[in-house]
């Protein structure tokens, strides 16, 4: 994966709030966002299930306290930055994924509406509660973000066997992004099963996999603020980490690393199979039309 060293990073979309004190710590495991996302996945690590509805609290309106401390994502301005930042690459992907949706929805005469990235370590309030970083990235409806915590890569690769690499780490924020896309066209608001192969819950994940894939097909050809790509080059090598990223977070693999079985009727996110699969059907055909997994009578 290549980016471009000449390319204008726009900050605007990005909150670092890393080393400012978070929220206040949360539930154990953290609170499921109805908008679900891959982070959700990783709560089978620690067993915690997912549920339904809204948790109280929130934190959307709070202030948000940036971080200032150097290496803070808001000092990358240049793509030449990544050269002494190298979480500048965050960047990169926010930058690409809304660029690409902010261009492509007018397109097909639907307004989009920005979503924040907002970068967080420890603990987090949300439109949708309070969470922790046992969450992983998720996606918050009320307060339309995606929330990230650098350190769900670490476990991608560690606890669930991921290749790892950038475009794995850009797949799954592409990932959040979808659950954004899907919001505004009120998709969210279908999901009324949660669990089983089946379910409302795993055909949104895996709609979201399949916009994932779309951004994919167009990343190189983005532009940035001045006009430049900001993605130069995506290799074969790159696609195959996304699909093994896509592969790590099926309900089968984590359920027989965690549990030693089995179950789909437990299943919220699709299996490793589904999920490469609606990936590559939105990369390979770069057309939204594509992704309705709503309708399809087998995922």
């Amino acid at each position: 994966m290549k980016f471009n060293p000449d390319a204008d990073l726009d900050t605007s979309g990005i909150e670092d709030t890393r080393g400012s004190g978070g929220g206040r710590g949360g539930l154990p495991g953290g609170m499921i966002p109805v908008g679900g996302g891959i982070g959700g996945i990783i709560l089978l690590i620690v067993i915690v299930l997912l549920t339904g509805g809204l948790p109280g609290g929130g934190g959307s309106d709070e202030p948000v306290t940036q971080n200032t401390a150097p290496g803070n994502l808001s000092s990358c301005r240049k793509g030449t930055d990544l050269q002494t930042n190298s979480d500048c690459r965050f960047v990169f992907y926010q930058n690409s994924i809304e660029s690409f949706w902010a261009a492509e929805l007018p397109r097909r005469g639907k307004k989009y509406t920005r979503a924040p990235m907002r970068v967080f370590e420890g603990s987090v309030n949300t439109g949708c509660g309070p969470a922790t970083s046992a969450v992983g990235p998720f996606y918050c409806p009320p307060d339309m973000r995606v929330y990230l915590e650098l350190g769900f890569f670490d476990t991608l690769e560690r606890d669930l066997g991921a290749r790892g690499g950038e475009f794995a780490e850009a797949y799954v924020v592409a990932h959040e992004y979808g659950h954004h896309i899907q919001n505004l066209y009120g998709y969210l608001d279908r999901i009324r099963t949660r669990n089983g192969p089946m379910s409302d819950a795993v055909r949104s994940e895996l709609q979201a996999d399949c916009l994932a894939g779309i951004w994919t097909n167009h990343a190189t050809t983005v532009p940035g603020r001045n006009g430049k790509p900001l993605i130069t080059e995506l290799t074969q090598d790159d696609i195959e980490r996304g699909l093994d990223a896509a592969a790590a977070v099926g309900d089968d693999r984590i359920q027989q690393k965690t549990q030693g079985q089995v179950n789909p009727e437990s299943f919220s996110h699709g299996t490793a199979e589904q999920r490469m699969r609606w990936f590559s059907k939105g990369k390979d055909s770069g057309d939204m039309t594509t992704c309705d997994t709503w309708s399809a009578d087998t995922l």
